[in-house]
């Protein structure tokens, strides 16, 4: 190994990293009216994280990283609860998520109800709910 490459891997990297998961789609019973919550609905949640992942791209080990499909895991456990609100419904996955990934320095959830009951069409209603070190620079 060369004493460049060496010096690399013995450094902090200072790289931006981030994990996502976008697209993820359930069945679930939230909302107000009798109908949502005897019918359901098609929901889809999008997760983003920013962590600092040095470690993980040195070791090329799942341990020292977040493991997306735990991350999916949290979330799927979250969608069984109904709630009333997206806003609780969102605001409770970023909570089981910081409480089960302590490394995350930043979350964003974005939790999307499709043909929301309205007076009128509408294909998705959404709430997005941060949580973080960059809150404040959204």
């Amino acid at each position: 190994m060369s004493n460049s490459l060496f010096s690399i891997f013995n450094t902090k990297l200072g790289y931006e990293c981030s994990i996502e998961l976008e697209g993820m789609e359930f069945h679930a019973f939230h909302g107000c009216l009798p109908q949502e919550r005897e019918e359901g609905n098609t929901f889809i949640v999008d997760f983003y994280a920013e962590a600092c992942l040095d470690t993980a791209m040195q070791s090329d080990s799942l341990g020292d990283t977040v493991d997306y499909g735990e991350v999916y895991d949290v979330i799927a456990e979250q969608m069984k609860t109904p709630s009333n609100l997206l806003e609780n419904l969102a605001a409770r996955i970023v909570q089981a998520i910081e409480k089960r990934f302590d490394s995350l320095e930043f979350i964003r959830i974005r939790v999307s109800k499709k043909n929301p009951p309205v007076r009128g069409k509408c294909a998705w209603s959404r709430v997005t709910v941060t949580s973080g070190s960059r809150i404040n620079e959204l």
